[in-house]
């Protein structure tokens, strides 16, 4: 189980990374719209450091988030039931298409083949659709996990199913779509929202012992010591 520094530093982290990944986007503008190779190449000469900065940004932001999704799951003694390693699966989804991405926007500065940029702009697009199936991996189970535990309020437990099932509806309007629309992409940035809230709340709500709904039961029998502890 997680002490109270610990928990602390996990909320921290879900902090962070959401605040990185809203820079990692600030910083790396996307090319304009219908734009030629050789436009893309050259926009890509032109912004390649922030591009460069907003990809590695990209990449530490949802592993920060991660750790403090699974420090949720630890928090609400989860660890061994289904939404605890579904959330677990769901994170390492969300953190494969977060690279997958990456890679994309890496790509695009590759000075050969003279298509890379092209190319690297449609990885992009299309692994953008995979959002709206790794979204609701994650969000779905720890919704689950937080509504059967005091870790964090139920309205924030309810809150993650209602964003699952957004990002399901989402992904099926868009399915047809070769590139999701602006407007859609936009609306994504909603569960940032979500996940300063989850972090703040548990960063300054009151100490309490954990459940030790999830500690396999030789641990609860032999009395598992949580005083002083989340």
């Amino acid at each position: 189980m997680l002490n109270r520094t610990a928990a602390a530093c996990a909320a921290v982290s879900g902090l962070a990374g959401t605040c990185i990944i809203g820079i990692s986007f600030a910083i790396n503008p996307g090319p304009p719209a219908g734009a030629s190779g050789a436009q893309l190449t050259a926009f890509g000469q032109q912004h390649h450091d922030a591009i460069v900065w907003g990809s590695w940004l990209q990449a530490v932001g949802p592993a920060l988030i991660v750790v403090f999704a699974l420090a949720i799951v630890v928090l609400a003694g989860a660890t061994t039931r289904l939404a605890g390693w579904m959330t677990l699966f769901g994170a390492a989804t969300l953190m494969t298409v977060s690279l997958i991405e990456i890679t994309g926007y890496i790509g695009t500065l590759q000075p050969s083949p003279a298509t890379m940029a092209q190319t690297g702009l449609a990885l992009i697009h299309s692994v953008q659709h995979l959002w709206f199936i790794a979204a609701p991996a994650l969000f779905l189970p720890l919704g689950l996990v937080i509504l059967g535990s005091a870790v964090l309020p139920r309205i924030l437990g309810y809150l993650a199913l209602v964003l699952a099932a957004g990002y399901v509806l989402a992904g099926v309007i868009t399915l047809l779509d070769l590139t999701v629309p602006p407007a859609v992409q936009i609306s994504a940035s909603i569960p940032a929202l979500w996940w300063l809230a989850a972090a703040g709340t548990l960063l300054r709500r009151p100490r309490h012992a954990p459940s030790t709904a999830g500690l396999p039961a030789g641990a609860v029998a032999a009395g598992y010591e949580t005083e002083g502890r989340w």
